[in-house]
């Protein structure tokens, strides 16, 4: 029997709603089968721990006396972004400290940027603020040094424009160089496999078609409540699936936004990667309703029935080649050696597993108690036959 999110949400505030963690619904099939499971279920909470770089928060962080219009500012001496209004800024999650080496000792540590600023404000630090602007008839003042903390700030907002990757590489090294990428230290000739994805739990490939979430879908944001609010940046839906609609490749994205004030330090990590630069792991749960039977065969996907491609990082992906080495399932990832060319290749996540299904937990238990409601989207992202697709960059000779 199909149902309705509005009808699950009436259930929600009457907590009379079934609601499940992405394992626990593994289990319950098994018991009931797809039919009585259907019925009986009414949300699968699905999560996923990881680095995810294309974070950013944007602050309003009110005005001082006398006024100020900020053109530049630093936060712990990290620049901000301040072309928006009189003291609107925003800070990337990767920028870096302009006095920070980088990669000029390579390969650089990266032990402070915009991650470590993020997490620092959710965990209640005050931070040091210094700014300068070339002054107005309204906003005369034109220099200022000062502690800030986000209690201090009017807004402050988690605004990520790609979070969430729907599957994701396995990164290999087949030179006879350590290399050092987003991806982790990648050991010369194989020596190790690293990769990024909860797996069964990462909520994308919970939802492979986009048939539930969309533009307003209600998440779990870095400890606190979040929405989508459009489909990520490089987010791509044509590409090559399983029978179960599980993308082989990189494809859909999350753009997602919420109150800092709200978050965790416990679900906004800062990474520092060496060799790389800096990140912030970002915690994300999304509820999936199950509105048919369908949507339930889709959250029943297992890590052996999801596949990855292996991909070269000491040459291949730098160079823009599309090359896949092979592919591996989420299960043989996860129990630490793979096996590739007469290899016995040990595995490294630089997500959480551990970390994905706690956040299955806590959001099952907000929706238990009524306190969280799903997100009716207005608009579900593009789905597979949308024609979106990941445009390389076309390069122009500058005459």
């Amino acid at each position: 029997m199909a149902k309705t999110i509005a009808e699950i949400n009436a259930k929600i505030k009457k907590k009379k709603a079934v609601v499940v963690t992405k394992e626990e619904i593994l289990e319950i099939v098994k018991r009931k089968g797809i039919k009585k499971t259907a019925d009986y279920v009414d949300v699968v909470t699905t999560g996923t721990f990881g680095p995810m770089c294309s974070s950013m928060a944007l602050f309003n962080i009110g005005h001082s006396k006398p006024k100020m219009k900020i053109t530049k500012a630093w936060i712990n001496d990290v620049p901000c972004y301040c072309g928006l209004a009189a003291v609107d800024m925003l800070i990337g999650a990767t920028e870096l400290p302009e006095s920070a080496p980088a990669n000029l000792n390579y390969p650089g540590e990266f032990k402070y940027g915009g991650g470590h600023v993020i997490e620092e404000l959710v965990s209640g630090k005050d931070v040091r603020l210094k700014a300068i602007g070339y002054g107005t008839d309204c906003y005369p003042r034109k220099e200022l040094d000062t502690w800030i903390n986000l209690a201090d700030m009017n807004e402050a907002l988690l605004m990520n424009p790609r979070n969430c990757y729907q599957n994701y590489n396995v990164g290999v090294n087949l030179s006879n160089k350590t290399k050092y990428t987003y991806m982790g230290v990648l050991r010369p000739k194989l020596g190790n496999a690293n990769y990024c994805s909860a797996g069964q739990l990462s909520p994308l490939l919970n939802d492979p078609h986009f048939r539930t979430i969309g533009i307003g879908t209600r998440i779990f944001l870095g400890g606190g409540v979040g929405y989508v609010f459009s489909q990520g940046t490089q987010h791509t839906t044509t590409v090559k699936r399983t029978k179960g609609g599980v993308p082989l490749v990189p494809a859909g994205t999350l753009a997602v936004n919420g109150d800092m004030k709200a978050m965790s330090p416990e679900w906004l990590r800062a990474a520092s990667l060496q060799g790389y630069g800096v990140s912030l792991a970002v915690g994300i749960g999304v509820p999936i309703p199950i509105i048919d039977q369908e949507m339930l065969r889709y959250v029943t996907v297992k890590d052996e029935d999801i596949k990855a491609s292996i991909v070269d990082y000491s040459k291949d992906y730098p160079d823009g080649k599309q090359n896949i080495i092979a592919q591996v399932n989420y299960k043989d990832l996860r129990s630490g050696t793979i096996h590739l060319r007469g290899k016995s290749i040990p595995t490294a996540g630089l997500s959480s597993y551990f970390k994905a299904r706690q956040i299955c937990d806590v959001l099952k238990q907000w929706i238990k108690k009524g306190k969280f409601l799903l997100g009716d989207p207005v608009e579900c992202l593009p789905g597979e036959n949308s024609g979106i697709n990941f445009k390389k960059l076309k390069e122009r000779k500058v005459v």
